[in-house]
C-alpha cells in the first residue's frame, strides 16, 4: 500500500509516496506497465524532410532506427541486426538508401528487408525472404500532424484514443504556421540526477515559477522593453488520460503574435501581419487563444510541449530510479523571418535551453527532491493537494493537472497489480 496514492478528495487530501521516485520494483513496474505499452513520442516529421532520411534515438532504452523509404513513408525500426545483434546503423542522422551492419555486413533497405549478405552461397536458397531474418518493425507506428509516436505493444487503444483531448492541443501547436512547422537546430540533450516523475510534475508547475525561477522574472522586469502588459492568469485543464495542460496569458512576448516593445515599431508591424493572417486562417478566437495564450503541456507519460515564449518539445526516459536523461528540441514555423526567428531561438536559449535561466534551477529543484528522499523514516509522501479546496475552476498554480498526471500513473500500475 505504501507504493499506492492517497485520493481523498472531500477531504482535500492527495497525496504521493515518495518509495515511487526510489524503489527499484517501482520503477521496472513502470517499464513493464507504462513505457512498454503507453504512446511514445518519437520525433517530428521535418527531421526526416525527404525520401532516405534517417535518424537514429534511443526510446525506453530501445534503440530506434527512424527513416524514410524510397517512396517516402515513415517507418520506425528496431536498430538490431537479426544476425546477431549489432546496431546496424550507428549515424546520429542523415540521408541512405540503405544500412549496412558492421559486425558481418549484412545489408538492409530502408524498409528493413535484407538485401545482401556476404557469403550467401553457405546459406539456403531462400535465406534473404525468412521474416526472422528481416530488421523488426516497432508493433506500431502512427501520428497526428507531424508529431509521430510509436508503441511497443500489439494491443491496446489507437493513437487518437489515447491522446484525448490532448490532441486538439498538438494541432493548435501546428497552426502557428500554415505552411508547416519545422525544428530548428539540433537536440539538447542532458541528464538529470533525479526521478522521471519529478521533470513530469516539474513541466506542468506553475506553482513554482515565482520562487525557483525569481532571477529570471527580475531580469524580464529590468530589461528596458522586455514585458508587455499582459497579467499572468490562466487555469489548469485535465485533458483525460493522464495529459494536462496550463493555459494562461503572460506578459513576455510570445512571437507567433504576441508583441512587447523591446521588438521595436518595425517588430510591432510585422507581429500584427502575422497575426492579422492568423485570423483569416483560424477565425478571431482560436487565433487569439493561439496568440496570446501560453501553454505547458504533459503527455502521458514522458512527452512535454512548452508553446510559450518558445516552443519546445521535450521527451525524457529514466534509466534507473534516480537517472534520466532528456532530449528537447525547438519548433518553430518554416516561413518565419530571420529577424522573428533570432528572437525565438535567444527566447529559447535564454529561458527553455539546458543554459537557460530556467532549467538549471529545475534541474537543481529535482535533484534536491531525490536527495531529500534519503531521509526515509515516517516522511513517506508528498502532498499535491493545492487547488482541492478551491471553488471554480482551477487555476494554472494548482496542483490539479500533477494530479491528473498520478492518477493515470495509479491506475496503470494497480492493474498491473490486480
Amino acid at each position: 500500500m505504501d507504493t499506492r496514492i492517497i485520493s481523498e478528495p472531500s477531504q482535500n487530501k492527495f497525496l504521493v509516496p515518495r518509495k515511487a521516485f526510489t524503489n527499484q520494483a517501482v520503477f521496472e513496474r513502470e517499464y513493464a506497465e507504462i513505457f512498454n505499452k503507453c504512446w511514445l513520442y518519437l520525433g517530428h516529421a521535418s527531421e526526416l524532410p525527404e525520401p532516405g532520411s534517417f535518424l537514429t534515438r534511443k526510446v525506453a532504452r530501445r534503440p530506434i532506427l527512424f527513416n524514410r523509404d524510397r517512396q517516402g513513408e515513415f517507418h520506425a525500426l528496431f536498430n538490431a541486426c537479426p544476425h546477431r545483434g549489432a546496431m546496424v546503423c550507428r549515424e546520429r542522422h542523415g540521408k541512405s538508401p540503405a544500412f549496412m551492419c558492421m559486425y558481418h555486413g549484412w545489408t538492409f533497405g530502408s524498409d528493413g528487408h535484407l538485401m545482401t549478405l556476404p557469403g550467401a552461397a553457405g546459406y539456403p536458397k531462400d535465406f534473404k525472404k525468412d521474416p526472422q531474418k528481416q530488421m523488426v518493425h516497432v508493433p506500431r507506428l502512427d501520428r497526428i500532424g507531424d508529431f509521430f509516436f510509436l508503441n511497443f505493444s500489439h494491443d491496446g487503444e489507437d493513437l487518437a484514443t489515447y491522446l484525448a483531448d490532448a490532441g486538439d492541443y498538438l494541432n493548435l501547436v501546428s497552426e502557428h504556421s500554415a505552411s508547416g512547422m519545422a525544428v530548428t537546430g539540433g537536440t539538447q540533450e542532458y541528464a538529470i540526477r533525479g526521478n522521471w516523475k519529478l521533470l513530469a510534475e516539474n513541466s506542468v508547475d506553475g506553482y513554482h515559477a515565482a520562487c525557483t525561477h525569481s532571477t529570471y522574472l527580475e531580469y524580464l522586469t529590468n530589461a528596458n522593453g522586455a514585458l508587455g502588459a499582459t497579467p499572468l492568469a490562466g487555469g489548469a485543464i485535465d485533458l483525460k488520460n493522464g495529459h494536462a495542460v496550463i493555459e494562461y496569458s503572460a506578459p513576455w512576448g510570445r512571437p507567433v503574435a504576441s508583441w512587447v516593445p523591446l521588438w521595436g515599431e518595425e517588430g510591432k508591424a510585422e507581429i500584427d501581419g502575422i497575426y492579422g493572417k492568423l485570423q483569416e486562417r483560424l477565425g478571431e478566437k482560436r487565433a487569439d487563444r493561439l496568440a496570446h495564450k501560453n501553454r505547458n503541456m504533459i503527455i502521458f507519460p514522458n512527452l512535454v510541449v512548452n508553446d510559450i515564449m518558445a516552443i519546445t518539445v521535450r521527451t525524457f526516459f529514466p534509466t534507473a530510479p534516480d537517472y534520466l536523461e532528456v532530449n528537447a528540441w525547438s519548433l518553430a514555423p518554416v516561413e518565419e523571418s530571420d529577424w522573428l526567428r533570432k528572437y525565438r531561438l535567444f527566447n529559447f536559449t535564454e529561458f527553455l535551453g539546458p543554459g537557460g535561466f530556467a532549467t538549471p534551477d529545475d534541474v537543481e529543484a529535482i535533484e534536491k527532491c531525490q536527495q531529500g528522499y534519503a531521509v526515509g523514516g515516517d516522511a513517506k509522501y508528498n502532498d499535491i493537494s493545492k487547488g482541492l479546496a478551491r471553488e471554480g475552476e482551477p487555476s494554472f498554480d494548482d496542483e490539479m493537472q500533477m494530479r491528473a498526471f498520478w492518477t493515470e500513473w495509479d491506475r496503470r500500475l494497480a492493474a498491473a497489480e490486480d
